[in-house]
Formats: C-alpha cells, structure tokens, sequence
C-alpha cells in the first residue's frame, strides 16, 4: 500500500441541545452536526511500528503525541482486530485549532481509523469502528464520516439530518481554551433545559430559510462557556458587527461561527476580523 491522505473535517455544532445529567454522570443531548470545508489530513503509511508526527500551525499544541486521540484510536483498532498495535505511520498536519469545540482531535481519530483500516485490510465493521471512535470521545461517531447527521445520547445515535443548503460561514477562535468540564458544571449550576431533537417543518431551500429555523434553536453550553471564557462574547459580538445574519458558539467553545448569505459576504467578513483581530484564527467555510 502507499501512503494515503485523508480529510479530517472542522465539525460545527449549528444546535446544541443538552439535558439534564444522568445517574452515571453524562448529559444526553441533540445536536446537529456539520461539517466545514476547511480541516486537518491525516497521512496513513506502512512501516516498521506505529509512529506519528504532527505538522502545521497547531502542531505545538498537542504536547503529547503518544496521548494523541489518532494513536489512542488506531490502538484500539489493532486490539479489537487482534493484531496487536498497528505497524503505521501517521502524519498529521494540523490545520485547526486544538479543543476548540470543532471536534478535530475526534475527526482526525476518525480519518485515521479509516486508512488504517483499509490500509491494513482489516476485517472490521463499520458499526465496529463507530463503536472505537465512541470510546474515543462522544462526538466520535458523527466524525468518524464527517457527514451531516443528528447526534443524541451521549452522541452514539445518528440520524439523517434535515436537508440543508450549503451555508456559507465564517469560524473565528480566540486562541484561549474553554475547558469542557468546567463548562458543563457551570450549566449545571444555572438552569438546565432538555436534550429535544428539532427538526424543520418543511425543506429548507435557502440560507435565509435555514438561518431563521435555526434561530429558533440554541446552544445550550453557550452561555455557561461565556461566562468562564471572556473571549466568547467578544467573539460574538464581533462575528455579529460583521454581518452575520446568525451567530452561535459550536460546542463548548471557543469557537463561534457565524453563518452569510453568500460566499463573498463571508469572505469580506473574515478579512474583516482577520484585521480586527490578527491573533486569532479565522477562516471562511461553506457548512454543508
């Protein structure tokens, strides 16, 4: 086999719905989750023992590369295949910014679960790997395909999501962290709503139509993470001055998206808190 490049998408949460916690100590939620056009690769390759190196402009951040979510992945999928640990080569070029509420620990796991599979041939299921990147982290299953769908439970439960137009969008991050943890015990402290699953009425034919259905949704960890996180509402308030027709934390944070009308409004608006903010990432997206 040779080396082969996967695409490891940004995934935004457009809702996130979160319910109370449970007696094991998680919170069901709602959420639908998309995916952006802009991402990490991950690199698969045989060679002599598993290995992994990390490129590209975050690749500081994640100080311990033998606790990366990629390797912790691809030993599992060894283990549960019987092999032992894989003999692969991993490069990962790190392109978003890391625990940044765009799941991209999760969906790097997810592209390297993938290639190694298929670069190992390895007789397992899909339903097998949905069950490995869920071990991995919640969100796990909905990146493993980096295809739109609808999340509940802990996030194991997919469903189609409702047909959606392509959204042209802006995410802007302020380089802080907002620890989910300390997040979700601040919504706990406040008041808690339910983990409901939406779903439009009817088709959703364009961004104004999209835009004013999810409007009447909501990110329920917004709030809470604004509150532990200054950055968050200055974020949100500059992604608003720019234009955006709605504006919503993804996750816990900390980064907010803001969704156009057209391509070019969103590029105009990037440029625009690029300047205000040359610290910061920002970048134009379509979500789709």
């Amino acid at each position: 086999m040779r080396a082969a490049t996967t695409f490891a998408p940004a995934k935004v949460n457009l809702y996130l719905h979160v319910g109370p916690v449970d007696a094991e100590g998680y919170h069901p939620i709602a959420s639908l989750g998309v995916f952006a056009d802009v991402g990490d690769r991950v690199t698969v390759s045989p060679a002599d023992r598993l290995g992994l190196q990390v490129t590209g402009p975050f690749a500081a951040a994640l100080s311990d590369a033998e606790d990366n979510l990629v390797l912790r992945a691809l030993r599992r999928l060894g283990a549960r295949a019987g092999i032992g640990e894989p003999r692969l080569d991993v490069r990962l070029d790190k392109q978003l910014p890391v625990a940044s509420g765009l799941g991209g620990g999760s969906s790097d796991a997810g592209a390297a679960l993938r290639a190694g599979r298929d670069a190992l041939s390895l007789d397992i299921s899909d339903a097998e790997l949905e069950a490995i990147a869920f071990e991995i982290g919640a969100d796990g299953p909905l990146c493993l395909w980096g295809r739109a769908a609808v999340a509940e439970g802990r996030g194991e439960r997919l469903s189609p999501a409702p047909a959606l137009p392509p959204l042209p969008a802006v995410l802007l991050n302020p380089g802080v962290p907002s620890p989910t943890g300390a997040v979700y015990r601040a919504y706990d402290d406040g008041p808690v709503a339910e983990a409901d699953r939406a779903m439009p009425p009817g088709p959703l034919d364009d961004v104004r139509s999209a835009v004013a259905w999810l409007a009447g949704q909501r990110n329920d960890l917004e709030a809470p993470a604004a509150r532990l996180v200054g950055a968050i509402p200055e974020a949100l308030a500059l992604m608003s001055d720019a234009g955006a027709r709605l504006t919503r934390l993804s996750g816990s944070g900390a980064t907010v998206f803001g969704l156009f009308e057209t391509p070019d409004a969103a590029a105009i608006a990037a440029g625009s808190l690029s300047a205000q903010r040359p610290d910061w990432w920002s970048r134009a997206t379509t979500l789709a």
